[in-house]
C-alpha cells in the first residue's frame, strides 16, 4: 500500500524536517501539527503538499482531528526537559493518545523514533520514558495497526544541538570541563534517520521491526569533542570530570538558561550509545561518515570549510 497522507508529528522539529521534505519531495501530502505555526515559517509552509497546522497534539479531540483523513502517522516528539513532567508527558502519554487517536480514526500505518538505549531498567528517567512509550506503540499490533519503531543513536547535521553545541562551546572558552568524557556514542546523520522512515513507510517487511540506527563510526565523548576543535583549528584544554563533579556540574548547568546539561543527561551516559549490529541492509544504503558532514557545517565561516563544503555537495 503506498500511503499518500500522513501526519507528521513532531515534524517542525531537527529530525522532522528532514522527513517532511522526503515525504513532499516524493509528492505525499504532510500534515504537520505544532504549537508555535511561526517556527516552520520560511521552510516548511512553503513545501509543496505540506500543511501546517497550528495544534496541541496532546489534546486527545485535537489528535483525532489531525489524524482524520491521514494514511499513516509518523511519531518523532521527544524532549530532553522533564521540567512539569515532560518524559512522562511527551514519551509516555502521547504514544498512548496517538495510539489511541489511531484506533479511533482508522488509521493503520504507526512509525516511531524512539531513543538507541532505552529500557525499562537503563539509568535514566529519559531512556526509562522512551522504553515505555515504545512498549505503548508496540502493543498497538494487537489492534491491527502496523508498527515499526526506529532507535537512533545521537543525531548529527547542519542545526543539529549536539556537535554545533561543542563547537560554539570550543571558540568560546579556553578550557572545557568535560563530564562523562569516556562516554561513547556512534552518530548518525539526520538524513539518514529521515531517509530510513520514509523508506519503511510502506515496506511491509519493516512492521512489526524495531531498527537499531547508528553511524559507521563510535567515538568517545572526548574524541568528538577534540574532532570539533580540529576542525574548527582551535586548542581549548579539555578537562575530563570524574562522576562526582559531572553531577555537579550538570546540577549547576540544568539551572542556568538553555540548560546545556542535566543530572539526568548524565546518567543517560552511563550506558554506551553504540549499536550491537550493523546498519540495516533493508534500507539499501550505507550510513554517512560523520567527518564527511561536519566540516560543511562546524566551521562554515572559515575558507577550508567553504571548500569542503563544495567538494561534499559535489560528492567529492
Amino acid at each position: 500500500m503506498i500511503h499518500r497522507r500522513i501526519c507528521v508529528i513532531g515534524g517542525s522539529g531537527f529530525l522532522g524536517s528532514h522527513v517532511v521534505r522526503k515525504l513532499t519531495a516524493a509528492g505525499r501530502f504532510v500534515r504537520i501539527p505544532t504549537r508555535n505555526r511561526e517556527r516552520a515559517k520560511g521552510e516548511l509552509i512553503l513545501l509543496p503538499t505540506a500543511d501546517v497546522v497550528r495544534a496541541d497534539v496532546h489534546d486527545a479531540a485535537t489528535l483525532r482531528e489531525l489524524l482524520a483523513g491521514t494514511d499513516a502517522v509518523i511519531n518523532l516528539v521527544g524532549t530532553m526537559d522533564d521540567r512539569n513532567g515532560g518524559f512522562q508527558r511527551s514519551h509516555v502519554e502521547l504514544p498512548i493518545s496517538i495510539v489511541a487517536a489511531c484506533r479511533d480514526t482508522g488509521v493503520k500505518r504507526l512509525l516511531h523514533v524512539s531513543s538507541l538505549g532505552a529500557a525499562a531498567d537503563a539509568p535514566s528517567e529519559y531512556q526509562r520514558s522512551k522504553a515505555q512509550g515504545e512498549a505503548e506503540i508496540a502493543a498497538a499490533a494487537q489492534h491491527g495497526i502496523a508498527t515499526t519503531i526506529f532507535r537512533p543513536s545521537v543525531l548529527f547535521g547542519r542545526g543539529d544541538s549536539f556537535l554545533t553545541l561543542f563547537a560554539h562551546l570550543a571558540r568560546t572558552f579556553p578550557v572545557l570541563p568535560l563530564g562523562c568524557a569516556g562516554a561513547r556514542f556512534q552518530p548518525i546523520h539526520v538524513d539518514d534517520v529521515a531517509r530510513s522512515i520514509v523508506t519503511s513507510l510502506d515496506d511491509p517487511e519493516t512492521t512489526g521491526q524495531r531498527y537499531d540506527l547508528c553511524g559507521p563510526t563510535a567515538y568517545t565523548l572526548r574524541e568528538l569533542v577534540e574532532y570539533v576543535c580540529k576542525v574548527l583549528d582551535v586548542d581549548p584544554t579539555i578537562v575530563p570530570l570524574p562522576d562526582s563533579l559531572a553531577q555537579l556540574q550538570a546540577a549547576v548547568l540544568e539551572h542556568l538558561p538553555g540548560r546545556l546539561m542535566t543530572r539526568d543527561n548524565v546518567l543517560s551516559m552511563k550506558v554506551d550509545n553504540v549499536c550491537g549490529c550493523v546498519f540495516p541492509e533493508r534500507f539499501g544504503f550505507a550510513p554517512t561518515a560523520l567527518e564527511a558532514v561536519a566540516p560543511t557545517y562546524l566551521a562554515e565561516r572559515t575558507p577550508r570549510s567553504r571548500y569542503r563544503g563544495f567538494r561534499f555537495r559535489a560528492g567529492r
